[in-house]
């Protein structure tokens, strides 16, 4: 996509003009996904010189919040290459972060006052979210509740807000986008949360079953929790490396409950609610962004 490029370059630009070299060096190490957040805002919006600088402030943004999650999580890859913080360190990582986010906050309060608070809000509901997704790694979490608000605070708020600040820009009606953002950002991780149990090592970049290694209680746990005949054996084998015999274990009771269909169908289910909502724009490609998300193999 020729506008996806022109977002890189507005965000080589925006780094450019901190006029460190060192800032330059780590931009280039970034990977930069699938970029969904500004394909979203680019659907909405169309492409002009606000739509991109919006785009390039929200990537920023997020760039920011992974590099942050990489020194928590002491991840040393990201996206199947190595993360900023292995091939330098968590200072470097952290400060790097720090200046994406100023940077971004700069170029966001030259915007309009509704698109600028949307956007910064959401910011520190990802924040939250943040410290909520550390707080759950505690314990094994077994509320519904909780890991709803903390999928929603970490990941859908951005995507959320870059709808809505999407729809602000041209005059659409922000909060039936609003509503679409929310729902895709909420299938999105659930369903990034069921990849990480289906999908083998080499196809995820990191091991499989990381999540519950690392002590996310995801929503496929959660139901497989609630489901299991042998909750016991399921708690104890909770942030353990686990051996072969253990994660076939955990998959086969995964397909024996249904934890992971039902899974499934309630990410399909928000990502329908997603293409209701936005149902009467005559907008083809919103609905295609959603369907290539939850019409896929798991």
């Amino acid at each position: 996509m020729i506008e996806l490029e022109k977002v890189k370059a507005q965000i080589h630009t925006f780094v450019q003009e901190c006029n460190d070299k060192k800032c330059l060096e780590l931009l280039d190490k970034l990977s930069t996904g699938k970029m969904l957040r500004s394909k979203l805002v680019l659907k909405i919006a169309g492409v002009s010189e606000e739509s991109i600088k919006l785009c390039a402030v929200i990537e920023m943004i997020h760039a920011a919040s992974l590099l942050h999650d990489d020194v928590i999580d002491e991840s040393d890859t990201r996206r199947g290459k190595p993360s900023v913080n292995a091939l330098y360190d968590n200072k470097t990582a952290i400060m790097f972060g720090d200046v994406l986010y100023s940077k971004a906050f700069t170029e966001l309060a030259k915007m309009p006052t509704q698109v600028a608070t949307t956007v910064s809000s959401a910011v520190t509901l990802l924040s939250i979210g943040e410290m909520l997704d550390v707080d759950l790694t505690e314990e094994f979490n077994t509320s519904y509740e909780k890991y709803l608000d903390m999928i929603y605070k970490k990941t859908a708020s951005l995507i959320e807000a870059s709808a809505k600040a999407a729809a602000l820009l041209v005059n659409k009606d922000a909060q039936k986008f609003a509503l679409y953002g929310k729902n895709l950002g909420l299938a999105f991780q659930m369903i990034d949360d069921i990849l990480d149990i289906t999908q083998d090592s080499q196809t995820l970049g990191k091991p499989a079953l990381l999540d519950f290694v690392e002590g996310k209680v995801t929503i496929p746990y959660l139901l497989l929790h609630e489901r299991v005949e042998d909750k016991e054996k399921l708690e104890q084998l909770y942030k353990k490396e686990l051996t072969i015999e253990q994660s076939s274990w955990i998959k086969e009771q995964m397909k024996a409950t249904k934890a992971l269909d039902d899974s499934i169908k309630q990410a399909k289910t928000l990502g329908l609610e997603a293409i209701k909502a936005v149902e009467n724009e005559k907008d083809d490609s919103l609905v295609q962004i959603m369907k290539a998300m939850i019409e896929r193999e798991f």
